[in-house]
């Protein structure tokens, strides 16, 4: 199979008009770089039209930048969707980098890097020039913010964060919704303390409005960002997770969650053919258990496996409509 050499002056381009540039670079310090080269991997090699599409180890080739351990190539891939990829050491697919999970998507146990690409402007995209195999470029900590938008219209122009490590630019960083409801993003800053606040849409007055009571005198978020940090979910313009209040009160009285706290099993007895599927979420959004509830008037999460703290049960009934149960783990 034939490699696909790039410059970065020579672009490949999809074949679709609606499309933006963006730049991949990995950093190779401290890794023995394979005489076969770099190579990135990702869903979007079948839109370039490389050969054997998606996945492919050997086909998209990184050029190294001069004398530097930085490699690089340029794309022009479809805007407004989002793209998953690794990073390759040679050109077989067991040299694959093992990506941390803070960068992983991380829904139904997936281990890609990801990122959402959402504009159309001549510039070209850049998020950094990420070290293989680890969460961020040189010097730099991850940030994964993540907010639950269940009780919010949101913006057809997205929902964005801003704060002092984009300079308060309120469409720099656009959050994508893996799960319903949830959105979420990845951005990189030095360690230090940083304000911040979520935009349901792409102006600075379309901010949230959160409580004194978690916020500072200017009436912003706040992180103390010292390592590679998942933030807790949150509820838009609120401190902390949302509050359950959109359950049909005829499904809680004929429905059982106990116990409630727990650290063993959690059961549930459901009216038969109400309930569809169950998932359990952990603060950051993630699933983590899955059932499927189709026919059953019960059902349990196993909590013995997972960490102290907050979870979420979500109930997808058989009319469409989803509820959210809170269960504290022991």
């Amino acid at each position: 199979m034939k490699h696909l050499f790039i410059t970065l002056s020579c672009v490949l381009f999809a074949s679709v008009s609606v499309a933006k540039h963006i730049r991949f670079t990995v950093d190779m310090t401290d890794q023995v770089v394979s005489p076969n080269g770099v190579h990135l991997t990702g869903d979007f090699q079948a839109l370039l039209g490389l050969e054997n599409g998606d996945w492919q180890s050997n086909t998209l080739l990184m050029e190294q930048q001069s004398d530097t351990n930085l490699y690089s190539v340029v794309l022009q891939l479809p805007a407004f969707r989002k793209y998953e990829y690794k990073f390759v050491n040679g050109d077989q697919f067991y040299e694959v980098e093992f990506v941390p999970w803070e960068s992983r998507v991380g829904y139904d146990f997936n281990d890609n890097r990801w990122l959402y690409l959402d504009s159309l402007s001549n510039d070209t995209t850049f998020i950094g020039a990420l070290k293989f195999g680890e969460n961020a470029p040189a010097g730099l900590q991850l940030m994964r913010f993540l907010v639950d938008m269940q009780q919010e219209t949101v913006s057809s122009q997205g929902v964005h964060v801003a704060g002092d490590f984009n300079a308060w630019n309120p469409t720099t960083n656009i959050l994508y919704s893996f799960v319903d409801g949830i959105y979420e993003v990845i951005a990189y800053a030095p360690a230090g303390s940083y304000s911040y606040h979520f935009i349901n849409g792409d102006q600075i007055t379309d901010a949230e409005l959160v409580p004194d009571s978690c916020t500072d005198a200017e009436g912003n978020r706040n992180l103390i960002l010292e390592t590679h940090t998942i933030l807790p979910t949150v509820c838009y313009a609120a401190c902390e997770a949302c509050v359950v209040n959109t359950i049909d009160q005829a499904f809680v009285e004929i429905t059982l969650v106990y116990p409630n706290p727990t650290d063993g099993l959690t059961q549930f007895m459901v009216p038969d053919g109400h309930v569809k599927e169950a998932q359990l979420m952990d603060a950051f959004g993630r699933v983590v258990q899955q059932v499927n509830v189709v026919g059953a008037r019960s059902f349990a999460f196993d909590m013995t496996t997972h960490s102290s703290g907050i979870y979420y049960a979500r109930l997808f009934h058989a009319d469409g409509h989803v509820d959210s149960i809170k269960i504290q783990r022991l």
